[in-house]
């Protein structure tokens, strides 16, 4: 009897170290705070982002993320986006803020995706405050780990 009684609180224990080594990463994007500053290109204000000390501690690591597939990369480009929120809820369409979506480059070019498509992608996390032709957060050298 012992003996599985301590199988189980082993197992459980081997359980909860498991479950609490997988990261959110859209739980910690939303750390990031955001001020709006007038953006002359474009004539209008825009969200800035000031990145937290554990945040700006994971650039250049490799991250993985899972997000739904929004089409609002261009179609010449090298990268997709993928967003917390689905498409009707994401950043460009609904409630979601600029710390809910990512830009993914990929090492090869990707399959095609569809329109809130879930994927989880692997990736080197670099941040970006000042290039308002990019969104905030980029995986770059991306794989896909699974559709």
């Amino acid at each position: 009897m012992k003996k599985g009684s301590l199988l189980i609180a082993m197992v459980l224990c081997a359980a909860s170290i498991l479950a609490q080594g997988k990261v959110d990463m859209w739980e910690n994007f939303a750390k990031t705070k955001f001020e709006p500053k007038y953006y002359e290109k474009l004539g209008e204000y825009l969200f800035y982002p000031t990145f937290p000390p554990d945040i700006k501690a994971l650039e250049g690591k490799e991250i993985t993320i899972q997000g739904f597939y929004v089409p609002f990369a261009p179609e010449d480009g090298t990268y997709i986006i993928i967003s917390k929120y689905p498409m009707s809820q994401c950043f460009f369409c609904g409630g979601g803020g600029p710390e809910s979506i990512a830009e993914v480059n990929f090492a090869k070019d990707p399959r095609k995706f569809q329109v809130d498509d879930l994927i989880t992608v692997k990736g080197k996390l670099k941040l970006n405050a000042e290039n308002m032709d990019h969104v905030n957060f980029i995986l770059t050298d991306a794989v896909l780990v699974s559709k």
